[in-house]
């Protein structure tokens, strides 16, 4: 098979290149990736330096791509699969409207709570109370964005599941923990709801369900 995703299932951002994946019932392999294997890290970096995942290999095409949102805009242009839809839509407007959002749940959800959740597993006296109290404001910030913006909204673009719900789903599952959304976010505990019962986010989550007992939120 061409396209092989190394990944690991507790990885929110693999969480997202695989609903992507499913979602466009794109053909390809998964090959899960143990950080703390030094042989199995060595090979990660040797096919991306930087060492991160998730990591598409295309072997017909000989190309690497990393990061999950370029993963699936990749996946879109050039595997649309047996569904022959888009998760960035092709009009440049809207386009640009789903990359915005899709930013707003990777770098104002998702990393405050990776900043929260990692504070954790600091050694004592280690900690960074005042890091952990500016991701904290900054996924309410967040939260209220994401809660106006579903006012009228079935996904976060409007009527069409785009990549912008893909990076929603997992960054949404695992901040709610962290930091819920409580009752003054009903828009946006509903939105969650509907995500959490979409199948391609219900199929990651079942996979990932053996390793979310490692989760130190």
């Amino acid at each position: 098979m061409s396209l092989t995703l190394h990944y690991h299932p507790l990885s929110s951002f693999c969480q997202k290149a695989l609903i992507g994946l499913y979602e466009l019932g794109a053909p390809f392999e998964k090959h899960l990736v143990d950080l703390g294997d030094e042989a199995a890290r060595a090979a990660l970096l040797k096919l991306w330096p930087i060492g991160k995942f998730p990591v598409l290999r295309d072997e017909a095409r000989g190309l690497t791509i990393p990061e999950s949102s370029i993963i699936i805009e990749y996946i879109d242009q050039h595997y649309p699969g047996e569904t022959r839809r888009r998760l960035c839509p092709a009009d440049p407007d809207r386009a640009r409207d789903c990359r915005q959002l899709d930013r707003l749940y990777d770098l104002y959800v998702n990393v405050p709570m990776q900043k929260i959740v990692t504070d954790k597993l600091r050694p004592e006296g280690k900690h960074d109370p005042y890091g952990v109290e500016q991701a904290r404001a900054q996924l309410e910030a967040a939260y209220a964005i994401a809660d106006d913006q579903m006012r009228d909204n079935t996904w976060a673009l409007g009527d069409e599941f785009t990549m912008a719900d893909c990076a929603a789903a997992p960054a949404l599952f695992y901040s709610n923990k962290v930091v819920p959304f409580g009752a003054a976010r009903p828009r946006l505990a509903a939105y969650f709801e509907r995500l959490s019962a979409r199948p391609s986010f219900a199929r990651v989550l079942e996979e990932a369900a053996p390793y979310l007992a490692f989760f130190p939120g």
